[in-house]
């Protein structure tokens, strides 16, 4: 099948023959993607550039930056700085790709597109399979977090079943609203109660004697190091932690896909990468630099258990948002896939309702087992990271900068065009030995862990904020 062919397939999965154009001058606008949008249903094109630095930043800074201090923990303070920053400008590249791509392909709406031009079936179906298992993942590490905010606030008042339950309904509620132009005013809210909780506990680490649970006796001198001499298992589960704190990048697609004017894209990516890499930093450090080898993870729970209650109080807010935005995201997929190129798609008729209820359900379902069957944070988190974190964030935006500039070098191999592609292939290289090796080191990890400590039990009444 020709590339122009593949085109005009997606185009005619929707119902304009525009490129994307609204007309805001009439009733009726056309989208290459949601087809006719009017007055009379969702309007899924009105996210603002500065709605859309929200919701990339909501994306990232959340569950990710509360395992970044135990992962420096791991490393040593500065080979953590070095792989944070060139994990920080590979993301940022292969989020910058996303955003090309689509100006490029206006008929792509998610990663699956963009995996069909390239691979064909083959990619669509494996690229559409790995976003929706990716975020369904991370809603159900959202709403294990959440657990451990609710246990840590009440003070292990219910059965931590209960929690993740709790989570689970909350997530799935809010995550039906059906738009992200909707969701964005929420993910302010979720944003600023999360970046107060972590700098709380930034300045309660900073101010008090020693963390609650170093040794109470003696003289306290943090036990932080420069450099660490961490296992391979080891190592590459902290770095797969730090790639889950950026993996936001899947997301993008579904986001620039619902701008008001995409060509703003890259304004809105440069202002949020530029505060999340100097969210982490700050934090990790300062954290780690006060804790060392006794910080928690997540690590709300570093600075003594009066700190920890009010830190997950403000983080609670931020955590419910991140489990509404991961049930989303991957209900929008499938809700997509299924009415695409039908009146369906953006009426207000019972097919629509019903089909939008049934996808957000079905995920929050499936990410409530998720967070039930493997209840240990941090081992969860690295092995998202790792398994499913590196694969949409690394190999697809290489193959597609390969995709659209490969036939260049036929006409002219300028030295611009070379090094770009010894990047690209660099990228596809590295994320692939990410994935393989991280995946390997986060399970021998979970092995080592569970021997060590007799396991945590699958819909556990234990209190699963102690460790933090």
């Amino acid at each position: 099948m020709t590339d122009m062919k593949k085109e005009k397939d997606l185009e005619g999965l929707g119902t304009s023959p525009l490129r994307n154009e609204l007309d805001h001058s009439s009733d009726i606008a056309h989208d290459d993607v949601f087809g006719e949008i009017t007055e009379h249903g969702p309007n899924y094109r009105n996210v603002g550039w500065m709605g859309t630095v929200v919701l990339m930043m909501k994306s990232q800074i959340g569950l990710g930056v509360l395992s970044i201090p135990g992962a420096f923990d791991t490393l040593g303070l500065i080979p953590g700085v070095i792989c944070l920053v060139i994990i920080a400008v590979i993301t940022t590249w292969s989020d910058y790709m996303v955003g090309i791509f689509k100006l490029k392909h206006r008929s792509v709406y998610g990663i699956d597109d963009a995996g069909y031009l390239m691979f064909g079936t083959f990619g669509r179906e494996l690229f559409g399979f790995v976003f929706c298992l990716y975020w369904t993942f991370v809603a159900g590490s959202g709403m294990l977090g959440l657990s451990i905010a609710l246990n840590a606030v009440s003070t292990h008042a219910t059965c931590t079943a209960v929690y993740v339950a709790v989570a689970a309904v909350a997530g799935i509620i809010f995550a039906s609203i059906r738009t992200l132009g909707r969701i964005s005013w929420l993910a302010w809210i979720g944003l600023i109660c999360i970046l107060i909780a972590i700098f709380i506990v930034t300045v309660a680490v900073g101010v008090q004697v020693r963390p609650s649970s170093a040794p109470q006796d003696g003289t306290w001198v943090p036990d932080y190091k420069l450099v660490n001499n961490p296992s391979f298992s080891e190592a590459i589960t902290a770095v797969s932690a730090m790639v889950f704190a950026y993996a936001g990048t899947p997301a993008f697609f579904s986001i620039v896909s619902e701008m008001r004017d995409p060509k703003y894209y890259t304004r809105s990516l440069v202002i949020c990468q530029s505060i999340v890499t100097a969210v982490y930093i700050s934090i990790g450090v300062v954290v780690y630099y006060f804790c060392g080898s006794y910080v928690a993870s997540p690590a709300l729970g570093s600075a003594g258990p009066v700190m920890k209650k009010v830190s997950y109080g403000f983080a609670i807010p931020g955590l419910l948002v991140t489990v509404m935005l991961f049930v989303h995201l991957p209900a929008k997929f499938i809700f997509i896939r299924l009415l695409r190129g039908s009146r369906h798609l953006t009426s207000n008729g019972i097919v629509h309702w019903t089909s939008w209820i049934g996808c957000t359900v079905s995920v929050g379902l499936i990410s409530y087992i998720i967070a039930s069957a493997i209840p240990v944070f941090d081992n969860l988190v690295s092995l998202i990271g790792a398994l499913l974190g590196t694969f949409m964030c690394f190999q697809p935006m290489g193959c597609m900068w390969l995709y659209d500039n490969w036939g260049r070098g036929r006409y002219e191999r300028s030295r611009r065009w070379i090094a770009m592609v010894c990047w690209s292939i660099f990228v596809i290289v590295s994320g692939t030995f990410m994935m393989v090796g991280g995946t390997y080191g986060c399970i021998v990890t979970i092995i080592e862990s569970y021997h060590a400590n007799g396991g945590t039990s699958a819909w556990s009444c234990a209190d699963n904020s102690n460790s933090s």
